[in-house]
C-alpha cells in the first residue's frame, strides 16, 4: 500500500511527509514526478492540494507565521477534512512536546498563552493542551540540573518469548541458554570499567534502573548474581534516589528474585501486564495469563514492594472498548502506585507490522481509539493518580501519547531524566545507548553499544574503553 505525492519543493518534503503519515500511518509514502494520488503546489503566499479524484483546496499563508508551520497545518486541515479523523496532538510530531511548552515557559508566556498557542497554532485539542502544560510543570521542577549527578542504565536483553509488537533487542530466553552466562561476564566486566570510571571522577548516582528486554527472564542463581554486582557497584554507600528493575513479565518473576531484589535495594519496580485480557495476551505472544498478572502482583506486595508501577497498551491487536473497561476494572482492584498508558506503536521490524499490512489484523478507528484513551484516563482518577511523565514515539495508532500516572512521591525519577535529556545517562548492555549530556552546551552526544548478543560479548573490552573516552571529554 502507498501514497504518491506530487510536490513542487522538496525542500519541504519532511514537513509534507509527516502531515501524510499522520492519516496514512501504515502506508508507504513516496515523491513522484508524474502519476500521484496527491500533488501538493507551495508558493509564495499560497497552499493548493489536488487528489487524483479532483478533491482541490487551497489555502492562504499568514506571512507573519513560520513558513513551515503553515505547510503543516494547511496539510493537516486538507487531510483532517477529507478522512473525518480528529488527532488530539494535531501537528505536533515530536517526541518531547514539553519540550516546546518548556521553551514557551522559558520566554515568559503564560500558562493561559501557552495552550492558546497549542491549540489555535498547532491544533492540538484543548485537553492535551493542558496536560502538556501540567507535566512540563512537574519536569522543570523535578529535572537535574547538576553536571556531575548521573543516571545508569542496565540492560537484560532477554524475554520468556517475543511479543507481537516487539521490535527491540530481546532474545526469546530458551534458545539463548549458551549465551546467557557469557553475556552476565561481558556485563559484569562492564559494570566493574564503569565503576571505576564513576569513582575516579566523584560522579553522584541519581538513578539506577535495570531493563531489557527482560531482566527477571534469567534464573534465580543467575538474577541474584547480576543484582548483586549491580547493587555492590553502583547503590551501595551512594545516595541513589531509585533503584528500579523493569520485572515486566509475571511468567518471569519468583518468590526467590523478588526477595533478591529487596535484599539488594531495589525501591520501584514494574509489573506490566499489557492488557488484563487472556485472548489478547495470547493474540500478541505472552504465555502468562490475568491471574499471574494477579498472583504475581500480590506476590510483590507481600514480599513489601511499596512501589509498583503497571503498563498497559492501548490500541492491542483485535482489543475494542469492552476490553479496555475489562483492563480498567482488574488494574483497578490491584492499586499500583503508578500506571503507565502507551499507545501502540506500529514498528517495521515487529511481527505486528507485517500482519497489519497484509490485513490479517485490523486497527480501530480513531473514535475508538479516542475512547479506550479517555477510559485509561477515567481509571488513573479512579486511582487517584497524576500524570508525571510524557513522550510520544513515531507510528503510534491514533497519533496519540505514552503516559505515567502516579501517586504524590512515588514518581519514577529515571523517566522524567530520560524524557528531558538533561542529565548523562551511562548505559550498560547489548543495545544500550549512553546519552553524554554537556549542559552548558545544550548538546548531546551518543554512543551505542553493539545490538547483538554474540558480538556485544566479543567486541566488550573496545566499546567500553571508546565509551569510556567519550565520557572523558565532559568529566
Amino acid at each position: 500500500m502507498m501514497v504518491r505525492i506530487k510536490l513542487n519543493n522538496l525542500k519541504y518534503r519532511y514537513d509534507v511527509y509527516h502531515m501524510f503519515k499522520l492519516f496514512y500511518e501504515l502506508m508507504k509514502i513516496e515523491f513522484v514526478e508524474h502519476e500521484y494520488d496527491f500533488q501538493v503546489n507551495i508558493e509564495t503566499d499560497i497552499i493548493s492540494i489536488t487528489s487524483k479524484d479532483n478533491d482541490f483546496k487551497i489555502y492562504k499563508i499568514n506571512s507573519n507565521e513560520k513558513f513551515n508551520d503553515e505547510i503543516k497545518r494547511s496539510v493537516f486541515k486538507y487531510f483532517e477534512e477529507r478522512t473525518g479523523k480528529k488527532l488530539p496532538w494535531g501537528i505536533l510530531i515530536g517526541i518531547r512536546p514539553t519540550k516546546r511548552v518548556l521553551d514557551m515557559m522559558d520566554k515568559g508566556k503564560s500558562e493561559d498563552e501557552i495552550i492558546n498557542t497549542l491549540k489555535e497554532k498547532f491544533f492540538t485539542r484543548e485537553d492535551k493542551a493542558k496536560l502538556c502544560v501540567y507535566i512540563a510543570k512537574i519536569e522543570k521542577e523535578k529535572v537535574n540540573k547538576d553536571p556531575k549527578t548521573i543516571s545508569i542504565y542496565i540492560g537484560m536483553p532477554f524475554c520468556p518469548t517475543r511479543c507481537l509488537y516487539c521490535s527491540f533487542t530481546s532474545n526469546p530466553i530458551n534458545a539463548c541458554k549458551k549465551v546467557v552466562i557469557p553475556y552476565i561476564e561481558a556485563l559484569c566486566y562492564e559494570i566493574e570499567m564503569i565503576k571505576k570510571f564513576i569513582d575516579e571522577k566523584k560522579l553522584n548516582i541519581e538513578c539506577v534502573y535495570f531493563g531489557g528486554g527482560t531482566p527477571t527472564s534469567v534464573n534465580e542463581e543467575q538474577f541474584e548474581n547480576i543484582i548483586s554486582r549491580i547493587y555492590e557497584s553502583f547503590v551501595k554507600d551512594r545516595n541513589v534516589t531509585e533503584f528500579n528493575v523493569e520485572c515486566g513479565r509475571p511468567d518471569s518473576i519468583t518468590e526467590v528474585k523478588l526477595k533478591s531484589m529487596k535484599k539488594y535495594g531495589v525501591n520501584r519496580i514494574s509489573i506490566n501486564p499489557q492488557t488484563m485480557n487472556d485472548d489478547t495476551l495470547k493474540t500478541i505472544g505472552r504465555v502468562h495469563t490475568v491471574q499471574d498478572v494477579i498472583d504475581k502482583f500480590n506476590l510483590a506486595r507481600q514480599v513489601g514492594f511499596d512501589n509498583i508501577n503497571m503498563d498497559i497498551i492501548v490500541g492491542l491487536p483485535n482489543e475494542d472498548l469492552k476490553h479496555v473497561e475489562n483492563t480498567y476494572r482488574e488494574i483497578l482492584k490491584l492499586k499500583p502506585d503508578s500506571l503507565t498508558v502507551h499507545g501502540m506503536s506500529v514498528k517495521r521490524a515487529s511481527r505486528l507490522h507485517e500482519q497489519l499490512v497484509t490485513g490479517t489484523i485490523k486497527l480501530r478507528t480513531q473514535d475508538e481509539l479516542n475512547k479506550m484513551y479517555e477510559k485509561t484516563s477515567e481509571l488513573a482518577k479512579a486511582l487517584k493518580i497524576k500524570p508525571y511523565y510524557m513522550y510520544r514515539q513515531k507510528n503510534m495508532v491514533g497519533n496519540m501519547e505514552n503516559i505515567g500516572y502516579v501517586l504524590p512521591s512515588k514518581e519514577g525519577i529515571y523517566n522524567i531524566e530520560i524524557i528531558e535529556e538533561k542529565q548523562t545517562i551511562i548505559a550498560l548492555g547489548a543495545d544500550a545507548v549512553t546519552k553524554v549530556v554537556f549542559l552548558d552546551e545544550n548538546r548531546i552526544e551518543r554512543f551505542g553499544n553493539v545490538k547483538d548478543v554474540r558480538e556485544y560479548i566479543k567486541r566488550i573490552e573496545e566499546k567500553v574503553q571508546k565509551k569510556i573516552e567519550l565520557l572523558g571529554t565532559l568529566y
